[in-house]
């Protein structure tokens, strides 16, 4: 596509991944393909509304496909079409307890949507042997670190104790890159996310629902006494660490991005609560097995690689998510195709 640089994003439609075409397409000036099949995991209408915004916003330096990534014939195509330099690989199956009930599609969606596309750079990078494969930056999860008693999580922790299928299919998925690094010098990069909060937040999400709680009077279930610790971090330092690494030089690494600071769940409620002058409606409940009772992010690899260094408070990211609630709010209560925005077969996430 001529001189314009240019990055693939897949999953490009949902929360953390319209920030990052934002910031590729605004603050990098590249132009971004992006990918998403708009699933109805949660209401579509809500991902198609992110992508309007991009559209709004990114105007002509930003394509979006709407395509599945386990569809290989059109993932043939658009790594044909397009000489990118990095494939930001976001879209999943996401949510820790949605995976219990449907573990082959996390599997078939995080596990093999990733063979593919790894596979399919093989191939086509084997038949351009000038041109170096482009970088593979892969979103993994905090979750794969299980039932761990390394305390704050390191990335040489051999994450062999996952507790549901999504942190399992999401691990199986940096052992899948490890080995098309070696064969075939792919840089593949896992960046674990740690519990990322924000504006468009996931509506299956704790911070969601709990704002959504005060505002409309719906239940959120409070697990163990909200006596759960979470590495809360804001969504534009995820973006940042995760956008550094088209700067970093590597060939197959694991970098955890959190804020480093990990906070009481119920600290956290209070905040909002106190932010917004309401009570949330909390109904007590016990923590299910797959739900692990901290996480806490060592920072200090992707402080040396990426230079992340997050720097948004946690009371200056909730008043920032508060915001866009509130400006949203009138599409609250919004279908599409008769999708509720949060699906009765989708469980709550606060990993």
């Amino acid at each position: 596509m001529g001189s314009q640089r240019c990055v693939l994003v897949t999953g490009a439609a949902g929360f953390i991944g319209s920030h990052l075409v934002e910031h590729l397409c605004k603050k990098r000036q590249y132009l971004v393909v992006g990918i998403d099949n708009f699933n109805d995991y949660y209401s579509p209408y809500l991902k198609r509304r992110n992508i309007q915004e991009l559209r709004n916003t990114c105007k002509d330096r930003v394509k979006i496909y709407e395509k599945d990534i386990r569809d290989r014939a059109f993932v043939r195509n658009i790594l044909e079409s397009f000489n990118f330099e990095a494939i930001f690989h976001l879209a999943a199956m996401p949510g820790v307890r949605a995976s219990i009930e449907q573990p082959e599609l996390y599997y078939d969606v995080n596990l093999r949507g990733t063979l593919i596309l790894l596979d399919e750079i093989a191939k086509i990078s084997s038949s351009r042997s000038k041109i170096k494969p482009p970088k593979f930056i892969f979103a993994s999860t905090s979750s794969v670190y299980g039932k761990t008693n390394i305390i704050p999580f390191v990335e040489d922790d051999p994450c062999s104790t996952p507790l549901a299928p999504y942190p399992a299919s999401k691990r199986s998925s940096e052992l899948l890159g490890y080995t098309y690094s070696h064969l075939y010098s792919i840089p593949f990069i896992a960046i674990r996310f740690f519990t990322v909060y924000g504006p468009k937040n996931r509506p299956d999400m704790m911070a969601y629902k709990l704002i959504d709680s005060i505002y409309h009077g719906t239940e959120v279930p409070l697990y163990n006494g909200g006596m759960m610790y979470r590495d809360w971090t804001y969504v534009e330092d995820i973006v940042k660490g995760v956008t550094a690494a088209l700067d970093a030089e590597f060939s197959y690494e694991i970098v955890n991005l959190g804020r480093g600071e990990p906070v009481l769940l119920l600290d956290f409620i209070k905040m909002v609560e106190a932010l917004t002058g309401k009570k949330a409606y909390l109904a007590p409940t016990p923590a299910p097995l797959s739900d692990m009772p901290k996480t806490f992010a060592s920072i200090k690899k992707a402080a040396s690689l990426l230079g992340y260094l997050p720097d948004t408070p946690l009371e200056k990211g909730i008043q920032a998510l508060i915001r866009w609630y509130e400006e949203t709010s009138a599409q609250s209560v919004v279908s599409d195709n008769a999708t509720d925005i949060v699906p009765r077969s989708v469980k709550m996430s606060i990993g």
